[in-house]
This record gives C-alpha cells, sequence and structure tokens, in this order.
C-alpha cells in the first residue's frame, strides 16, 4: 500500500512525512519524529495517555489517523517548554504528588490545561469529571484533582477581581502567596494566561 505524504506543524516545526493510510498520528510522533513524551498505553483511545492537542484542542493520538493531520498544528507535551500555565501544573502536580510511575502523566497535564483554560470557574466535581478520561493506576486521582484545583484557585482570585491586571499587578496581588520553589515566574505567567484567555472570550461574546 503506496504511503501519504502530508505536511503539518509539530510543536512549532513544519514536518514534511510520508505515512501509511492507517498510521496513528501516535505511532509517528513517537517512531517517526522521536517524541516519545508522547505515550501509548491502551490503543483504544480509553486511557488518554496518548492525549496530545491538535489544533488547540485536546485528542486521542493513537486513535488518530495521521493522514488525516495533514495542515494541523499538532502539540505534545515537548512542546509546552514555555508554556506558562503548563509550567504551573508542572509545579502543582509535583507538590501535590500528583504523579507516581509518571507514565499517565503527558496525558494528565495536557488534558489539565484545556480544563484550566476553557473552565476558569470549575469546581472540583466538574475538575474531576473533566479529567475522568484520563486513567491513572497509581494515585487514586486526589492528587491530581488537588494539583488542577490549586491552579484554579491560585488564578482564579485575581481574575475575578482584576480582569484587566498586568503583571505587575498580578505580582502585586500574588506576593501574599509564598513559594520556596518555583521563583514565582511560572505562577505569575499562568496567571496572566488565564487572564488573557478570559478577555478572549468576553471580546468574542
Amino acid at each position: 500500500m503506496s504511503k501519504i505524504a502530508i505536511s503539518l506543524t509539530v510543536n512549532g516545526a513544519l514536518e514534511q512525512v510520508l505515512v501509511e493510510p492507517r498510521e496513528q498520528l501516535a505511532d509517528l510522533l513517537r517512531g517517526g519524529l522521536l517524541l516519545t513524551g508522547t505515550h501509548v498505553g491502551c490503543e483504544h483511545g480509553v486511557c488518554g495517555a496518548c492525549t496530545v492537542e491538535i489544533d488547540g484542542v485536546p485528542v486521542r493520538s493513537c486513535i488518530t489517523h495521521a493522514g488525516s493531520c495533514d495542515g494541523a498544528a499538532v502539540r505534545t507535551i515537548e512542546g509546552f517548554g514555555d508554556d506558562a500555565v503548563m509550567a504551573a501544573l508542572r509545579e502543582a502536580f509535583a507538590r501535590e504528588h500528583a504523579l507516581q510511575c509518571g507514565y499517565c502523566t503527558p496525558g494528565m497535564l495536557v488534558a489539565a490545561r484545556d480544563v484550566v483554560l476553557r473552565l476558569p470557574d470549575a469546581d472540583e466535581a466538574r475538575v474531576r469529571e473533566e479529567m475522568a478520561g484520563n486513567l491513572c493506576r497509581c494515585t487514586g486521582y486526589r492528587g491530581i484533582v488537588r494539583a488542577v484545583l490549586s491552579v484554579l484557585a491560585a488564578a482564579r482570585d485575581v481574575v475575578l477581581r482584576l480582569p484587566d491586571a498586568d503583571e505587575a499587578r498580578v505580582r502585586e496581588e500574588m506576593a501574599g502567596n509564598l513559594c520556596r520553589c518555583t521563583g514565582y515566574r511560572g505562577i505569575v505567567r499562568a496567571v496572566l494566561s488565564v487572564l488573557a484567555a478570559r478577555q478572549r472570550a468576553t471580546a468574542s461574546e
């Protein structure tokens, strides 16, 4: 069976590759592009370990045909290095002991970032519902849920009171919350990202 030529953007870089008609995106990412942060678990789209972003939306890469991604923008866990919300989530996951073996963590983080940006007012029940599609056999989910809620809470107070706050005001407002680990940069960037997302949503209404 002849291969298909596709062009897609992966973590900001244009990739032109040949893929088998039935090749899954996860296999292309891991085998063809050596982006092994995307993990493959169930291979049926159930466990969520393979979750990546396609055009800004979390997608199961193990059941997504690579050929269908022609022209798409794909972002794997490796592509979030400078992302403020992801930095805050990583810090929260470590602080709340939200990972043990770490196999599910890349997919968990991608899904959690979507929750933080899409549902800034989510409570515990909604976070649990949104994260239910990402399975973890180690943690019991409590640490994962606490981590997501802590990032939401850190952003929510400033976001609700000061929707137009700039970086200086965010730093001033967050100064009463001490952290010995992060240097605050990731925390401040996360709050600013949520503010920007909320401002965009308000402008589109």
